[in-house]
C-alpha cells in the first residue's frame, strides 16, 4: 500500500477518558446483489451472518457487527405474507417480491454500515473498499441515476462546547475545499451538493468571540438548520446531548442518537481505481488538524470571513483556491 493510500491519524487520537477515538463508516454501492454482498463480506472481513429482517443482515466480526441493508425503507418493509392481505395476493407475494427485488437492486443502493472502529483500524476499510471494487462493486459514476454516498461518523475528543465549536468552524471554512475534492463532475451537473448549513448560522458561527454553551449552540444551529439534510448533520449528536431540546425543533424518528459528527459525502466512486477511502478520510484529518491548532484556525477564519464580504477581489477570486493555497502553505496538504 502506497503512502497516498494510507489512512492518516489525527494528532488527537484519544478521548477525554483516554480511550482511542472511533469512527463509523457507511458505504453505499451497487453492482452486486444483496445475497452476493453478504456472502462477499463474510469472506472478506471475515464474519458470520445473522439475518435481522428482510434486506438487513448483521455480520459478526472481530471488530464488531457490520450491517448490510438495502437503503430503502419502503422496500425493506414490504410483506406480502401479512395475514390481513387477501389469500390471492399472498400467494402471488413471492413472485412479486422477486420482481421488486430484482428491480430494487439495480437502482437502490446497498449500504454497508460498520461498527464504531478504532481510528487505527481504518486500513481495514481501505482494503475492504479495494476488494469490493475488484469484486464488481459500482459507485456513483456508473450511471446517472446512481447517487450513492459515503458517510463518516467520527467520535469527538470530548463533548464540550468549545471543542464542538472549533470543529464546526473548521468545517465551515473548509467546506468548499472538501466539496471540490469529493464531488464527481457528473454529480455536480445533475444533482445539488448537500449544503453545509444556513448562511446566517455560518455568519454567527465564525464571528470573533463566538463562545456559546452547548444548549445555546444547539439553539443557534436548530433555529437555522432544523433538518437532517446537511453535509455535516449535527442532529444525531444533539439527540445524544439533549434530545428534549432537539425535539422542540425537530421530530424525526430516523434520528439516531450517537456521540459523533455525521459527515455526509454525496458520492462513492468505489469503481474508480483512482478513488480510495483513505483519500476521503485523510481530507477529514486535515480538518481535524486545523481544528486542533488554535492559531491556524483563527487565521483561517479571518480569511474566510473576509472572503464572504462583497468586494471586487472576492468577485474575481474564489475561496476554494485561496483555501487550497493556505492549506499548502501551512503544510496541511502536500
Amino acid at each position: 500500500m502506497s503512502l497516498q493510500q494510507q489512512c492518516r491519524l489525527p494528532d488527537i487520537r484519544l478521548t477525554r477518558s483516554q480511550q482511542e477515538r472511533r469512527v463509523g463508516v457507511e458505504i453505499e454501492i451497487s453492482g452486486l446483489s444483496y445475497a452476493r454482498l453478504v456472502d462477499l463480506l463474510c469472506q472478506l472481513l471475515p464474519g458470520a451472518p445473522t439475518p435481522v429482517s428482510r434486506y438487513i443482515t448483521a455480520i459478526h466480526t472481530d471488530l464488531g457487527d457490520f450491517g448490510v441493508e438495502l437503503d430503502s425503507d419502503p422496500i425493506k418493509e414490504l410483506n406480502f405474507q401479512d395475514e390481513q392481505l387477501p389469500e390471492a395476493i399472498r400467494e402471488l407475494g413471492g413472485q412479486a417480491l422477486q420482481l421488486i427485488d430484482a428491480a430494487a437492486e439495480k437502482i437502490v443502493p446497498l449500504e454497508i454500515v460498520t461498527p464504531p472502529l478504532p481510528i487505527t483500524k481504518l486500513e481495514r476499510i481501505e482494503r475492504l473498499c479495494n476488494q469490493l471494487r475488484e469484486s464488481g462493486a459500482l459507485g456513483s459514476r456508473e450511471a446517472i441515476y446512481y447517487a450513492f454516498g459515503l458517510q463518516l461518523n467520527p467520535e469527538l475528543p470530548d463533548l464540550e462546547a468549545p471543542t464542538l465549536v472549533r470543529y464546526l468552524q473548521a468545517f465551515a471554512a473548509l467546506y468548499d475545499w472538501l466539496k471540490s475534492r469529493h464531488q464527481l463532475d457528473i454529480s455536480r451537473k445533475l444533482t445539488s451538493y448537500i449544503e453545509p448549513w444556513d448562511s446566517l448560522f455560518v455568519d454567527q458561527l465564525i464571528e470573533p468571540g463566538y463562545a456559546p454553551d452547548l444548549n445555546q449552540l444547539m439553539e443557534d444551529y436548530l433555529r437555522h438548520n432544523p433538518t437532517r439534510n446537511r453535509a455535516l448533520d449535527l442532529l444525531p449528536l444533539f439527540a445524544h446531548l439533549n434530545r428534549e431540546l432537539l425535539q422542540e425543533h425537530v421530530s424525526d424518528p430516523r434520528i439516531k442518537a450517537r456521540p459523533t459528527l455525521h459527515y455526509r459525502l454525496p458520492d462513492c466512486d468505489i469503481d474508480n481505481p483512482d478513488w480510495h477511502f483513505s483519500v476521503v478520510w485523510n481530507d477529514w484529518v486535515v480538518l481535524e488538524q486545523v481544528a486542533a491548532n488554535a492559531a491556524d484556525l483563527k487565521e483561517l477564519l479571518t480569511a474566510f470571513r473576509e472572503s464572504r464580504r462583497l468586494s471586487f477581489h472576492n468577485l474575481t477570486h474564489g475561496w476554494t483556491e485561496a483555501c487550497d493555497q493556505w492549506l499548502h502553505a501551512k503544510g496541511y496538504v502536500s
